[in-house]
């Protein structure tokens, strides 16, 4: 399949003709390919081996899973369905445990199908609710996007870390929204972009989209941040999330933290976009599971091994940011300042 336009921004995610087609992310950059998905384990194969990735696109993919389901069914009575998509749910939501959207997208599938009593109903009205979901998606990232290209000055240099763009959404992006944003408005800005091992979601994804859209972008290993900031070439970061707790603590992609620390010793605003599908207003920062995925992932660059066989691998997906780091949170209802606790709680308030 042919790379899209300049200009045009990649779609990771779509309903078509009974089907989920997806970018498959493990072939990036090397080639853009896509998958079909015909039923909710193919959806659930997909989010676990990474073939998509991101809070929001995987929220969007677990909903279309269970919608996938549900017309699939060949039952004939709304209990017996309810029943089917009672166990899709258990099976998608254990795909990955730290991003809080996946449970956002099946639960809004799931109650729309309580709503109806015929079968046909039911089957219609998840597909409609999971593609308005994608729909939503993408109106979401533009408004948060502008909210968050305010923050950026013209001529300065972003550094984000993993991918929060087109990819980990279903379109646009949330960090890489903002820059997205930025540029829309006539800013010309920079990026910097971190490696992001051990899956290389920066140099293999970020690097790929923003190379794409014809962004000014440098990539660097994840040790260099440091050094980069030390020697002030850096102005702002902007990073994305997977859960964000009512204390304002950020779950993210592993080394976000220790990027954020190192952003507070230099005084460069740190800042995380993310949608309020993201927000978990009931968790405790020691309710979540930290996601640890295979050890091949660290001892293995693709078929290679770059490590002796018998060390001890730690390899955890996420890693958990502080709010006295944060210089704000980016939505698509605006920029949420400390104290995050108080001012999350009036905003979710506000939004029912």
């Amino acid at each position: 399949m042919a790379m899209p336009n300049k200009g045009d921004y990649l779609t990771t995610i779509a309903w078509e003709n009974d089907g989920v087609k997806m970018i498959d992310q493990t072939k990036l950059p090397e080639s853009l390919e896509y998958i079909t998905c015909k039923n909710y384990m193919d959806i659930a194969d997909a989010i676990k081996k990474l073939a998509i990735r991101g809070a929001p696109a995987i929220g969007v993919a677990a909903a279309m899973g269970l919608a996938l389901c549900a017309n699939n069914s060949t039952c004939n009575n709304k209990a017996k369905m309810m029943e089917e998509l009672g166990l899709a749910y258990d099976i998608l939501l254990k795909t990955r445990p730290t991003a809080i959207n996946l449970k956002w997208g099946l639960d809004k599938v799931f109650e729309e199908a309580k709503k109806y009593d015929r079968v046909d109903d039911i089957k219609k009205n998840t597909i409609l609710e999971a593609i308005k979901m994608s729909h939503d998606d993408i109106t979401t990232n533009k408004l948060l996007g502008k909210f968050g290209s305010d923050l950026i000055n013209d001529g300065e240099v972003v550094m984000t870390h993993c991918n929060a763009g087109a990819l980990a959404t279903v379109s646009y992006g949330t960090a890489l929204g903002v820059i997205r944003s930025a540029m829309e408005a006539g800013k010309k800005i920079s990026v910097i972009a971190t490696e992001t091992r051990p899956v290389m979601q920066g140099s293999r994804l970020t690097a790929f989209e923003l190379v794409q859209d014809g962004i000014d972008v440098s990539l660097i290993p994840d040790t260099a941040v440091g050094y980069l900031m030390s020697n002030k070439m850096i102005d702002k970061v902007v990073v994305g999330a997977d859960r964000i707790l009512k204390s304002g603590h950020v779950f993210n992609k592993i080394g976000t933290y220790q990027v954020a620390l190192l952003a507070k010793v230099h005084n460069i605003p740190f800042y995380v976009a993310a949608p309020l599908s993201t927000f978990d207003m009931d968790s405790n920062k020691e309710d979540i599971v930290i996601e640890e995925r295979s050890a091949d992932e660290v001892v293995k660059i693709g078929e290679k091994r770059i490590a002796p066989v018998g060390v001890r691998i730690f390899n955890p997906a996420f890693d958990v940011t502080s709010p006295e780091l944060i210089a704000g949170i980016i939505t698509e209802k605006g920029v949420i300042y400390p104290p995050y606790e108080l001012n999350l709680r009036s905003l979710f308030k506000s939004d029912k």
